[in-house]
């Protein structure tokens, strides 16, 4: 596909496209999957994940009760047999991959389990579902880490190098270079029955109700203020393209169904990112929690020495914009506003169920299509 060939002809996510459709999803139990899962499951989808355990406590998908509305296979992605076993018996028609180790952080302490998970996890979801007809729509979830980070406050575009200075980043990277390679030599070579698409999806930061991962900014902040402690920031002017995790869930969902009508045009690597105004650094997304929240969140710089992080990151969602018709929707005001209202939430024992299906409906409503059922 040549860059500004335009847009397709309808450029909102269609939700008559998700009624009834198989959809298989790796890393459900996570963060980023218990919210595709709810989405899916109000959009009427039949939803099998595969996952392991949820990786926190608390976490979004015991919390809201993800499972009640869903098949749910406990499993590892680096168990090859298991896992193409669970697609053939399903048959689905759309993958979602986003099993991974996601932290930076935890890449250093343990960087073989992080290759492993990230790369041959990758590898072996392509290899599982290569082989099953039913499969039309395969995206890849991987990061905007995955960019050769030369920080010169340019937004990453598609085309540029692949990298990675730690083991969280590269692994994302080799996924990439994987992905490129099963894609070319597997699902649009002609060895299958059909065409499948395959795609890889770059986000940025995603923040949102229900996240309790270690080393990331609003788990952090959220921890602190529930248990009345004060917060110890590592890189307070490290800068991030902030966006809702929503924001690129329906980029990912868009994705699908762009590659189920033309696999041969979509199949290649997407960036989801904040407008340019979004991205900002970590002490002035901590200011403006501090105005949401109100007493009691505080914080102060941790001096102490680190592992190397980059200090800038910045996506170019140029392309995504003109040929999916994908856009953010929520500025990081209405993004840090939900996210607060979540935790509240769950700071005063409500429903967090309703409170995230509640904010799924009030995020496509902005996409101006027909209400989600209230499941």
């Amino acid at each position: 596909m040549e860059f500004g060939e335009g847009p397709m002809e309808s450029v909102a996510m269609k939700p008559e496209f998700w009624s009834k459709r198989k959809v298989f999803l790796t890393g459900h139990t996570g963060f980023k999957g218990s919210w595709l899962s709810l989405w899916l499951q109000s959009l009427g989808a039949e939803v099998t994940g595969y996952a392991l355990e949820p990786p926190t406590q608390p976490n979004l998908y015991d919390l809201a009760g993800v499972k009640s509305g869903m098949e749910s296979i406990e499993g590892d992605v680096l168990d090859l047999k298991h896992l193409h076993r669970a697609v053939q018996e399903h048959r689905p028609e759309v993958i979602f991959h986003l099993a991974a180790q996601s932290l930076v952080r935890r890449s250093y302490e343990d960087p073989v389990g992080t290759y492993a998970t990230n790369v041959q996890g990758t590898v072996h979801i392509l290899e599982a579902v290569r082989d099953i007809p039913s499969v039309r729509s395969v995206v890849i979830v991987t990061t905007d880490k995955c960019y050769e980070n030369r920080e010169d406050q340019r937004g990453h575009r598609e085309t540029d190098r692949l990298g990675g200075d730690d083991p969280y980043s590269s692994s994302k990277a080799a996924a990439e270079l994987a992905t490129a390679a099963f894609r070319k030599s597997f699902f649009l070579s002609g060895r299958r029955e059909a065409k499948a698409g395959v795609a890889s999806a770059r986000a940025g930061n995603v923040i949102g109700g229900g996240d309790w991962a270690a080393d990331r900014l609003i788990p952090d902040v959220m921890r602190a203020v529930l248990e009345g402690r004060e917060l110890l920031i590592r890189h307070p002017h490290a800068v991030r393209p902030w966006q809702h995790v929503l924001d690129p869930l329906c980029g990912y969902l868009m994705l699908a169904e762009r590659l189920w009508q033309d696999p041969e045009r979509f199949s290649e690597s997407w960036n989801f990112g904040p407008d340019e105004s979004e991205t900002l650094s970590v002490s002035s997304v901590l200011e403006r929690l501090r105005e949401l929240w109100g007493p009691g969140l505080s914080w102060q710089f941790d001096g102490g020495a680190h592992p190397h992080e980059a200090r800038y990151l910045k996506l170019d969602c140029t392309k995504a914009k003109a040929e999916l018709g994908w856009e953010p929707h929520w500025n990081l005001d209405s993004a840090l506003g939900a996210t607060v209202r979540w935790y509240k939430a769950y700071q005063s024992h409500q429903d967090v169920r309703s409170m995230t299906l509640e904010q799924v409906r009030a995020y496509q409503s902005t996409l101006s299509l027909p209400e989600i059922s209230r499941r």
